[in-house]
């Protein structure tokens, strides 16, 4: 363990490189209240912990800036709690009011999260085997174009536009939808397949003329693979960190922000609770030089989501863990409210 005098200077050295992104040397340190000891005794401790591999120079000068092992000892011994911001409540307020849908709530929620932090905010949606179908729509907007709308208990609304074949009968359409939203209502996403596959194809034969023709086009149109749930706020703030200033290093970034699968994959490999993972702890090289902090929330009783903020790892970590911690749980307390109305 370290020792009391090494312990706070380690604190002051990250606390104070998190605020101005400048290495800190000793001069910066003695001015500092907290700190009563000499220079030359701040310098020798600089250097013991560099040595133990918690500090590094990034050049030839006595500044120091912290390791990935010193922002990993920081935030597992020397991070406490702040208090919860007034924003985080207002967001309960705000869904107990019932003015958003769930995918608004969750959407807005990762919007005050990236305003609050100036950090990249994602939210993973609960898992689709989880999800229930609730209605199909197919909404016309001319002769040969409509909308096909899937909208699930969780208040997930999926469309997808598309071109009505000129030789389709739009009163079949209709017949077939009305079907499926009589037989497939409660049924969860991942099973509407098999369940589509049993007595509903007979029905639909029954009343439907060009059955063939208008199953393939329903299946094309509503039925295909369902994309991952994700919510992103401040995707362009990156840009605005220091550390992100080299090309190469944003467009890698952006590159892996836009394969939604890969990043909703990242999420899921989460344990439950908060966790934060520096740096190389990161398994996607695009992240590399990075901290992925993340929480879950529960949407009823078993369906689990993830809250994640992605930054430098000059991370306000105290901060954005209390944010996280709150946040999660007035999502988790306020969309029980909501799925519990919606059931």
């Amino acid at each position: 363990m370290l020792t009391e005098r090494q312990l706070l200077i380690l604190q002051v050295i990250i606390d104070d490189f998190i605020q101005t992104a400048q290495p800190v040397g000793s001069r910066v340190l003695s001015k500092k209240e907290s700190i009563s000891f000499s220079s030359a005794t701040i310098r020798n401790v600089m250097a013991d912990l560099e040595d133990l591999g918690y500090l590094q120079k990034t050049h030839s000068s006595s500044g120091r800036i912290p390791s990935e092992k010193g922002y990993r000892f920081y935030v597992d011994h020397l991070v406490s709690a702040e208090g919860i911001p007034d924003e985080v409540n207002v967001m309960k307020h705000v869904i107990q009011d019932g003015i958003f849908e769930f995918e608004q709530i969750v959407q807005k929620s990762a919007q005050v999260l990236s305003d609050l932090t100036n950090y990249t905010s994602i939210i993973l949606g609960p898992e689709v085997f989880e999800t229930k179908l609730k209605q199909l729509q197919i909404v016309t907007l001319s002769d040969h174009t409509a909308v096909a709308i899937l909208i699930t208990n969780t208040g997930h609304v999926e469309h997808r536009s598309f071109t009505i074949p000129g030789e389709m009968n739009a009163s079949d359409l209709e017949k077939m939808v009305n079907i499926l939203n009589d037989r497939l209502y409660g049924v969860p996403i991942i099973h509407l397949h098999e369940t589509l596959n049993t007595e509903i194809v007979s029905l639909m034969k029954m009343y439907v003329n060009d059955f063939e023709r208008s199953y393939d086009f329903l299946k094309s149109a509503f039925f295909s693979e369902q994309p991952v749930k994700l919510y992103f706020g401040g995707k362009t703030n990156m840009l605005m960190q220091p550390e992100f200033k080299d090309v190469d290093k944003i467009r890698s970034f952006y590159s892996m922000m836009e394969k939604e699968d890969e990043v909703a994959n990242m999420l899921k490999t989460s344990t439950e609770g908060i966790n934060v993972s520096i740096g190389h702890e990161n398994k996607v090289d695009a992240i590399k030089d990075c901290s992925l902090i993340t929480a879950t929330y529960h949407l009823g009783q078993d369906q689990l989501g993830t809250i994640a903020l992605l930054g430098p790892t000059r991370m306000e970590y105290r901060k954005v863990i209390t944010l996280l911690h709150a946040l999660s749980n007035e999502m988790t307390e306020a969309l029980y409210m909501w799925y519990k109305n919606n059931e």
